[in-house]
């Protein structure tokens, strides 16, 4: 990550980014000695986007700001000078009346710009590495940059997730994951990892079938942040889907874009990612994560279609789709979470239908939820962070279609309103006190790299959803 500080008259020979909000404020922060940068600016003023006058001595990047930005505007607009200065080593960035927090969202617009996913490449032009080590901002009026300590802690675990969802399923499969998991016991956290016994001795039957069918067995993490020790139980519980890798199990899927289920297991990366951001910044809040970890294969010890299983809750459940398996996957863990936690807010996260895809494409994740306050803390969230969502209905039709002639219920309920019945299905494992949510993030997970604060690949879309939450939550006690 890039250093970022701050000072008044600092003489380092570095090039210099100038944004200010109307044209003529530029014309104000220019002294007799940038006569030069003054002259070339009334010859050819700067349009909306940066425009760079090359001085000599050094550039000068002007930007032109016609109005007051929100701190997503101000993320968007860092994002946009990262990719004007990242060759440059060392820049001066001064800001014409922005504020400290203004300030700290301008750096982590260009902490989640700047990510790549490079480790994999052998042979890479040097234009392909970013220059950039330090931005220093000047005539700010700040002392110091220490407030950007939270925001870098957000960037970090954005970045975090956005690695573990890129890597290849050769590179991370349920054991490699716990184990990335486990080594997070370095910020505070308490991660306790169960193997195929534990799972077994504590009922996890649905995650244990999905995973039969593999070499790489199942694992289950759970994530405690203890952030008010006073305090007993936790506040808040999160679920993620990890499949590692799904190839739909006997209902095999189509060839075509396979690879891309490499990351099916973006749920259980945002919610680790999240309790790293937690942990990082301190928040002072009790709160419990469970992410299970599974390879959904076909072989011959593959779980099949009209299989009935029995779930951790005691419901039994035909499957007549073993491509719908990340359900099964949070079922176990929805109950595991409640019966051993009791949490009073449980939202799992999932890429768990591509019917969400079709219904909201690429602009907002699906909420669906049984609380209308929590309904609303998590679509403020959204809001405020500009990873939006849309809240879901879940009619009692929906939930009939998930009735099954043999058992308790299907996995699947057609192909007509799929991500509202995989909800149905999840409801039916949430208990009538807890307070759920659901948020399907299969049109979100993966950027074409067309938005400058989502590159290419996975976007690490819900980390910072879930962090605002979080804080609100926090903030409210």
């Amino acid at each position: 990550m890039v250093e970022y500080t701050v000072g008044r008259n600092i003489k380092a020979k570095c090039d210099k980014v100038i944004i200010a909000l109307k044209a003529e404020e530029v014309i104000k922060l220019l002294n007799k000695d940038e006569q030069i940068l003054l002259n070339a600016i009334k010859k050819q003023p700067p349009a909306d986007k940066f425009k760079e006058y090359d001085l000599g001595q050094y550039k000068v990047l002007v930007a032109i700001i016609e109005s007051k930005l929100t701190r997503t505007g101000w993320q968007q607009a860092g994002g946009d000078a990262w990719k004007k200065i990242k060759q440059l080593r060392e820049v001066k960035v001064q800001i014409i009346g922005a504020t400290a927090e203004d300030l700290y969202n301008f750096s982590l617009g260009m902490e989640l710009a700047s990510y790549s996913f490079d480790k994999y490449f052998t042979k890479k032009p040097s234009s392909f590495y970013p220059n950039l080590e330090k931005v220093i901002y000047t005539g700010s009026g700040l002392k110091d940059f220490s407030g950007f300590k939270a925001y870098a802690g957000l960037a970090n675990s954005v970045r975090y997730a956005r690695d573990l969802i890129n890597e290849p399923a050769n590179a991370i499969n349920p054991q490699v994951m716990a184990d990335d998991i486990k080594r997070l016991e370095y910020l505070g956290l308490q991660v306790e990892i169960l193997d195929e016994e534990q799972m077994k001795e504590r009922g996890f039957n649905l995650a244990l079938a999905v995973g039969q069918g593999s070499v790489n067995r199942p694992k289950i993490a759970v994530i405690k942040w203890k952030g008010n020790p006073e305090e007993n139980g936790f506040k808040i519980g999160l679920v993620g889907k990890g499949v590692t890798f799904d190839s739909g199990g006997i209902s095999l899927k189509p060839a075509a874009n396979m690879g891309d289920m490499k990351q099916d297991m973006a749920g259980a990366a945002v919610m680790t990612a999240t309790m790293k951001s937690v942990a990082l910044q301190n928040i002072k809040l009790n709160i419990v994560a469970v992410v299970g970890l599974v390879e959904n294969m076909p072989s011959g010890g593959a779980y099949r279609p009209g299989d009935v299983l029995k779930s951790m809750s005691g419901q039994t459940v035909e499957v007549n789709n073993t491509d719908a398996e990340g359900r099964l996957v949070l079922a176990d863990c929805l109950t595991y979470i409640q019966h051993e936690f009791t949490p009073e807010y449980v939202i799992d996260m999932a890429t768990l239908t591509g019917a969400i895809v079709v219904a909201l494409g690429n602009t907002f994740a699906g909420l669906f939820s049984n609380s209308a306050r929590l309904t609303s803390e998590i679509r403020r969230a959204g809001d405020y962070t500009g990873e939006k969502v849309w809240h879901m209905p879940m009619d009692r039709e929906y939930d009939k279609q998930m009735d099954s002639s043999i058992a308790d219920m299907q996995n699947t309920g057609g192909r007509a309103a799929g991500s509202a019945t995989a909800a149905c299905f999840l409801r039916r494992f949430v208990e009538k006190n807890t307070k759920w949510a659901h948020i399907d993030i299969a049109g979100m997970d993966l950027s074409d790299g067309s938005k400058t604060l989502y590159p290419k690949g996975a976007s690490g879309f819900g980390v910072r959803l879930m962090n605002r939450f979080i804080q609100q939550i926090a903030n409210q006690l």
